[in-house]
């Protein structure tokens, strides 16, 4: 059974961090372009971060780009969502997700996980 299974999330002030951790099991995702995204109630999904298979094509959302930093270790088939200043707006769940061939966005993607809590109070 595949599964991606995040951790790491939680509730911290406004200003601290948090790191996210998504560890794939049931096949390697060493190929594969691994992500986020996000998640709040009565919002639409938003795009966080991606991360081509070698590491070196990386993407953010605007709402987080200088802020977030996203990193792969294909050794435990894992990718990581270092997240720094964060603001209350930054409350949402954060999804991982997987896509083999394609652009990984929040509607394409093959694998997504079940998803972790994240909150930041003001």
């Amino acid at each position: 059974q595949v599964q991606l299974v995040e951790s790491g999330g939680g509730l911290v002030q406004a200003g601290y961090s948090l790191k996210l951790t998504c560890t794939g099991s049931g096949r390697s995702f060493s190929e594969a372009t691994m992500g986020w995204f996000r998640q709040a109630p009565g919002k639409d999904r938003e795009f966080v971060a991606r991360i081509n298979w070698r590491g070196g094509v990386i993407y953010y959302g605007d709402s987080v780009k200088g802020r977030f930093t996203i990193s792969r270790d294909n050794t435990k088939n894992t990718v990581y969502l270092q997240m720094n200043n964060l603001k209350p707006e930054d409350t949402a769940v954060y999804y991982c997700a997987t896509r083999d061939f394609g652009l990984l966005t929040t509607g394409d993607y093959d694998y997504r996980g079940q998803g972790t809590q994240v909150t930041v109070s003001s």
